[in-house]
């Protein structure tokens, strides 16, 4: 044998079309794919990136504006007890905010905005429940 004979690797042609690199064998710990893969699908690398416990952003999402649902029903409940006992205009505006706030949080949360509207909600619901002890009756 020759060294003409021998090929090594740098020497191998590259292809030069699309259709022969969807032929090569998926590296390892890469699931192969049959056919073509949309657009919007994730990566494999990404999927088994997460880890298994942890949520999708989808799910975080929905979870949060689950949240922020049943605060805002509770609010309005908590409100109305409270308009029952005693009216006042600010019993409605501390209530009203909160219920505000709320909305807001679900509007962020479905934008993809899932930190700033937990965050936002607990700081509404810590001042909401400090502005109930200290400013009402």
């Amino acid at each position: 044998m020759t060294a003409s004979d021998q090929e090594t690797p740098a020497e191998t042609p590259a292809p030069s079309d699309a259709s022969a690199l969807v032929d090569a064998p998926a590296p390892a710990g890469v699931p192969a794919v049959d056919g073509p893969v949309p657009v919007d699908a994730p990566a494999p690398s990404e999927a088994s990136a997460a880890a298994p416990g942890a949520m999708t952003p989808r799910q975080a999402r929905t979870l949060r504006i689950a949240a922020a649902s049943v605060v805002l029903v509770a609010l309005g409940a908590v409100l109305a007890v409270r308009l029952a006992s005693r009216t006042s205009v600010l019993v409605v505006g501390v209530y009203g905010l909160a219920m505000i706030l709320c909305g807001v949080v679900i509007e962020l949360s479905r934008h993809g905005r899932t930190r700033l509207g937990t965050y936002l909600l607990g700081a509404g619901l810590a001042a909401a429940l400090a502005a109930d002890w200290l400013l009402l009756p």
